[in-house]
């Protein structure tokens, strides 16, 4: 995506079930940008240790998968695959993001791209049903807790 007419990276981790675990956007698409990624998701409390990590052909994800491995972040049982079509989950997943950021005119500040970012990603979440409580595909109970968030009438 792009920022005042500056790429910015999506970072996204989804379990094989396509449960979103995390996400980051990143000014950069580098080593340093993938290990603060794979430092992020493994931190987080819904994280469960993986067994195998999945990733696309970029050239920095072995690179930061090792130095997490050395640093003992990662443990040496897991295994980076690194395979053309094993990554479709979450690319089918990344759609949903692409279809709300695509029509918009492009955002105006990294703040403000994250921002929404953070929105879109959590109203996916919740169309997927990973909220606790809320139902996937029961679209009363969706609007009855957006509506409780924002203290509006549903």
């Amino acid at each position: 995506m792009k920022v005042k007419k500056v790429w910015l990276y999506l970072y996204r981790a989804v379990d094989s079930e396509g449960n979103t675990l995390e996400f980051f956007l990143s000014p950069t698409r580098d080593a340093q940008a993938a290990k603060g990624f794979f430092s992020k998701t493994l931190a987080a409390p819904h994280t469960t240790t993986p067994r195998v990590i999945i990733v696309d052909k970029n050239a920095a994800y072995p690179k930061a998968f090792n130095e997490l491995q050395a640093q003992g972040a990662i443990p040496d049982s897991c295994e980076l695959r690194q395979v053309k079509y094993l990554n479709n989950i979450g690319e089918q997943d990344h759609r949903f993001i692409k279809r709300r950021v695509k029509p918009g005119l492009g955002f105006f500040s990294f703040e403000t791209a994250w921002n929404t970012l953070q929105g879109y990603e959590v109203m996916n979440m919740v169309r997927k049903g990973q909220v606790y409580g809320v139902e996937k595909g029961n679209i009363t109970d969706q609007v009855a807790f957006i509506a409780s968030l924002f203290r509006v009438a549903a």
